[in-house]
């Protein structure tokens, strides 16, 4: 069995062609000015034609040792780079790397269709009143239904469900997969494997028959944003569902009915997200979070990973712990639990479950 290349092999670049992309500045050639970059890795696994980076005294060994024939660096620590690597400088030697690996390798930022081929392909069905510009592919096994409308250069990966009435916009990308209902997409939204976009809140009037409430809003998703797989984002009962641009929302996360989501915020794995709850802008939630419906957590806010947020969060601040509390009180509360348990144990103070 051959071992296959998901991403081929990209042309190769020039340093000077790395400073360019990078923004970084080339402080040292290494073994040869000619050096061709045609790969990127990382320390401990790059080989003479790659280009890897180095921005933590934590991997000092691996720098060191590393047989990368080129590194993104800082200031500070390029002095240690073994002899012969090429070494670039950079305030943000990540950020720089990454500008790299977006040029070698454009086919890795998002879906692409599964088929391998450009246009609509035999064994898509979609409905003779939706309008797809130029430019948009079509997986076989995808469904597209009435009046639905796309923007070109969008990708509709296999399998994928588009409802009637869907909006995509343009450079979009829907993985294998994924259902879009009730749903608006801007332009370059991605759209993962799986997600499910716009079906029904969960809604019901509490009695002895648990009364199903309509949900007739929808869910708007602006431009910029990703879905990570399946993720489940409802729509709204009254209102809109709505993700704010430039959002970028990890796998497995439940986004509730009409929950507003300002701009550039960053959802991590397994977090959910209560009905009528809004999100300001640049908000950071860490994976597994939990916030209670009805509440509003402000801009610049950040949540450590399994928290419980019960309430509303002012703007600008840190907070963790379940439920959520500034940084610093959970960070008091857990050391002094800490020493209360520590100092048990050493007078001998029974604790729960030593009578069993």
């Amino acid at each position: 069995m051959t071992e296959p290349a998901f991403f081929p092999l990209p042309s190769p670049l020039s340093l000077a062609e790395v400073a360019t992309l990078s923004g970084a500045r080339l402080a040292r050639a290494g073994a040869s000015a000619d050096l061709e970059v045609r790969g990127v890795g990382t320390l401990a696994d790059a080989g003479p034609h790659d280009l890897a980076f180095f921005d933590s005294p934590r991997y000092l060994g691996d720098f060191r040792a590393s047989r990368a024939g080129a590194c993104i660096t800082n200031e500070k620590l390029a002095s240690e780079a073994p002899e012969g690597m090429a070494v670039f400088i950079a305030g943000r030697p990540a950020q720089a790397f990454v500008s790299v690996t977006r040029a070698l390798f454009p086919q890795a930022l998002r879906p692409q269709p599964v088929f391998g081929h450009a246009g609509i392909a035999t064994g898509a069905f979609i409905h003779p009143t939706a309008r797809l510009e130029d430019g948009v592919t079509v997986d076989p096994g995808a469904v597209i239904g009435p009046g639905t409308e796309i923007g070109s250069g969008t990708v509709i990966c296999a399998n994928a469900v588009i409802g009637a009435g869907v909006r995509i916009g343009r450079d979009c990308a829907v993985g294998p997969g994924a259902t879009l209902t009730h749903t608006l997409l801007g332009n370059r939204v991605i759209i993962h494997a799986g997600a499910r976009l716009g079906q029904d809140g969960f809604g019901y009037q509490p009695g002895a028959a648990h009364l199903k409430v309509p949900q007739i809003g929808r869910v708007v998703v602006q431009d910029d944003v990703e879905i990570g797989a399946n993720t489940a984002i409802d729509r709204g009962a009254l209102r809109d569902t709505v993700i704010g641009e430039g959002t970028k929302i990890d796998n497995l996360v439940q986004i509730a009915h009409n929950v507003v989501i300002g701009r550039h915020c960053i959802i991590v794995s397994q977090t959910g997200i209560s009905g009528s709850t809004t999100l300001e802008d640049y908000v950071v939630l860490g994976g597994q979070v939990g916030v209670v419906g009805h509440c509003t957590i402000g801009t610049g806010s950040q949540i450590a990973a399994s928290s419980n947020v019960k309430g509303d969060v002012p703007p600008g601040v840190r907070w963790g712990g379940s439920p959520a509390k500034p940084v610093r009180e959970w960070f008091r509360e857990i050391t002094t639990l800490k020493n209360l348990a520590a100092a048990g144990a050493r007078s001998g103070a029974a604790t729960p479950g030593d009578e069993e």
